[in-house]
C-alpha cells in the first residue's frame, strides 16, 4: 500500500471511523467491488437497450440532460440564477 494510504487508514482508526487498518480497507474494498458491480450493470443494461432500440445519440443525451436540469429543484443557492451556462467550475448553476 502507499504510505500516503497507510497514514489515511491509521488516522481513521485513530480518529474512530474504523476499528482497524484491515477493516478501513476491507470497507474500502467492498466499495470497490459494489462500485465495479454497478459499473458493470449499467454497462450491461446500456447495451441490451442500445441492441433493442438503436445507439443513443449525443443529441438524445443532450436532451435529457436538458429536461433533467429543467425538473431540478434548487435546494441551494439563488432560483432566479438558474443557468445552462457554464461557471468557472465549467458547470452550470441548475
Amino acid at each position: 500500500m502507499d504510505a500516503e494510504l497507510v497514514a489515511v487508514a491509521q488516522d481513521a482508526v485513530t480518529g474512530g471511523h474504523a476499528e482497524s487498518i484491515s477493516a478501513w480497507v476491507n470497507d474500502a474494498l467492498r466499495l470497490k467491488a459494489d462500485h465495479d458491480r454497478r459499473l458493470q450493470a449499467m454497462d450491461d443494461f446500456l447495451a441490451a437497450y442500445e441492441a433493442e432500440h438503436g445507439e443513443i445519440t449525443d443529441d438524445e443525451m443532450r436532451d435529457a440532460a436538458r429536461r433533467a436540469r429543467e425538473r431540478a429543484i434548487v435546494v441551494r443557492g439563488d432560483p432566479e440564477r438558474r443557468s445552462s451556462a457554464p461557471t468557472q467550475h465549467g458547470r452550470g448553476t441548475a
